[in-house]
């Protein structure tokens, strides 16, 4: 307690009242003293409720012992009240506690017989039952926990304890013990039932009697709890309940922490881990090998599956994107090889039913979280459906373009002229104009080539028409078309279009510009540039 706040509640609470507390307290080991005498006469009808009755007003007696100490220990130390308290504490107070103990021990021998009684009911009587064992439990649990405070508020006013802590002790210890070996041996049979319940889901008597192991299991645990904080106290060492508390609880408790007990933990873990690998290691070994077995096994199958599929898209007269033929047969493979995997757990022993289940909800969840990613798999599967380009195209999608050289359900992979390589998420692609420049077969190239205004047009234009049937990559049909088509601010201007096989389309666009340019020269024609006059007019003075 800190210096301030015994101040504070020295100045609250004065030496009068400290000794009306303590007279309180007298009058009350009189009255239980009474009730002890009544107890002894009581019917078994009545026997219960008195002892239950004397129980709770021991429970509060130690509450208010508590109380009177902490009051006393505000006072100065050479006041008489609290050199009183300290007499009582150290003389009245030694009855007291044996008082309790001895009822703390009929109150354990009643505990017995309440979970002996529930070994022979059923139904409604049963529940009644756990409940009234479950209330002795706690009071039992109070008990324990009023005696080690009072110890507590011995030592701080100097005095020794007496017996009462070697008294106590092995109370708690029994307690502990008895607690720990319900607790491993309830965890064991717990394991059993839900294994059970995992092979027959449908049986609501295994769900009924694991939730009332579990709920009896949570119970016990958490009286452990409170008993190895009591044994802490009283200075022991309760590492090995800790242990205990660790290992059965579904929550690590930072209280259980501790360098010992996380040692003795981790080899106590090793040890099972040897001892099960020296007893299942033949039967680990075969799963193994089976496990390995079917996954060479369906693996086998997925290339099998894909070249079936490959020869299949492949056949004469099927008009199949590339694109779409590739993402075929790598989904056929992955669809084997899932089932593979899935076959070569369910050998092993591992249920499928809840991993279903559980990528089920997770593949909810993700895709909740992942809306784009399943947006660019909607657009690939409806570019795959409409098939607005495919391998090698030229294509300007998303402001990008070159030429198609690989696509997945999500994106689609571009090589630029450059050489660069460009990943475009379907979604861009599918909601924007996409440009395929190589989708048709023939293409027309647009030229413009300009003459000077001084130039013969007839003569240009039987140059222009010239160099086009000579081109032997220019097409006769579509027919080849050469006209005048303006008159620029610099130059007349010809239009030029000849048509092309698509892939000769910029072989011919140079070859013909070249070849005009070597043509109009050697035939005298002009191209001309754009030119301005100046004219000065000189101005003599006036």
């Amino acid at each position: 307690m800190s210096d301030r706040l015994q101040a504070d509640i020295a100045d609250r609470i004065t030496p009068e009242q400290v000794a009306k507390m303590s007279d309180r307290l007298q009058a009350d080991i009189v009255s239980i003293q009474m009730l002890d005498a009544l107890i002894e006469g009581a019917s078994d009808h009545d026997m219960q409720s008195l002892l239950y009755r004397r129980d709770d007003r021991s429970f509060k007696l130690l509450l208010n012992l508590d109380k009177l100490a902490q009051a006393a220990s505000t006072l100065p130390e050479d006041n008489e009240v609290r050199a009183s308290v300290a007499i009582f504490l150290g003389e009245g107070l030694g009855g007291v506690g044996k008082g309790v103990l001895q009822r703390t021990s009929k109150l354990t021998a009643r505990i017995a017989e309440q979970r002996v009684m529930l070994t022979e009911l059923s139904g409604a009587d049963l529940v009644v039952a756990e409940a009234k064992a479950e209330s002795l439990e706690n009071l039992r649990m109070r008990y324990y926990v009023a005696l080690v405070t009072l110890i507590e508020r011995r030592k701080e006013f100097g005095l020794s304890d007496g017996t009462l802590s070697g008294d106590l002790l092995p109370m708690l210890y029994l307690q502990a013990e008895t607690l720990t070996g319900r607790i491993k041996y309830t965890g064991g049979a717990l394991d059993e039932l839900n294994e059970r319940i995992v092979e027959d889901t449908q049986n609501a008597d295994l769900a009924v009697a694991r939730n009332g192991m579990a709920r009896q299991q949570e119970l016990d645990l958490a009286h452990l709890e409170k008993l190895i904080d009591l044994l802490a106290r009283l200075g022991e060492n309760p590492a090995v309940y800790k242990e205990v508390l660790l290992a059965q609880s579904h929550s690590i408790k930072v209280s259980a922490l501790g360098a010992g007990v996380l040692v003795s933990l981790l080899q106590s873990g090793w040890d099972n881990v040897k001892i099960a690998i020296a007893d299942n290691a033949p039967d680990i070994l075969f799963k193994l090998l089976l496990f390995i077995s079917i996954l060479l096994v369906f693996r086998y199958l997925a290339r099998l599956v894909r070249k079936l599929v490959k020869l299949a898209c492949e056949r004469p007269g099927n008009d199949m994107s590339t694109l779409l033929k590739d993402v075929l047969i790598s989904v056929c493979g992955g669809v084997v090889m899932v089932f593979g995997y899935l076959i070569a757990l369910s050998q092993v022993g591992i249920s499928l039913g809840p991993m279903l289940a559980g990528l089920g909800v997770a593949g909810f969840v993700i895709g909740f979280a992942l809306q784009d990613t399943l947006g660019n798999f909607a657009a690939g599967g409806m570019i795959l459906l409409y098939r607005p380009y495919d391998v090698d195209d030229f294509v300007e999608v998303a402001g990008a373009s070159g030429l198609v050289k690989k696509m997945s359900l999500v994106s689609t992979t571009i090589t630029t002229f450059d050489n660069q390589t460009l990943v475009v998420p379907n979604s861009k692609i599918w909601g924007d104009v996409i440009k395929n420049v190589t989708a048709q077969k023939v293409r027309r190239v647009d030229l413009v080539f300009g003459i000077s205004y001084t130039d013969d047009i007839a003569k240009a234009e039987s140059v222009l028409a010239s160099v086009l049937e000579e081109h032997e990559k220019v097409l006769s049909t579509p027919e080849a078309l050469v006209k005048l088509h303006e008159l620029a601010d610099s130059s007349v201007n010809f239009i030029v279009r000849p048509w092309v096989r698509t892939e000769d389309y910029w072989g011919v666009y140079w070859d013909i510009t070249r070849e005009v340019k070597m043509r109009f020269d050697s035939e005298g024609i002009s191209i001309p540039f754009p030119q301005r006059d100046v004219h000065v007019y000189s101005q003599s003075p006036g």
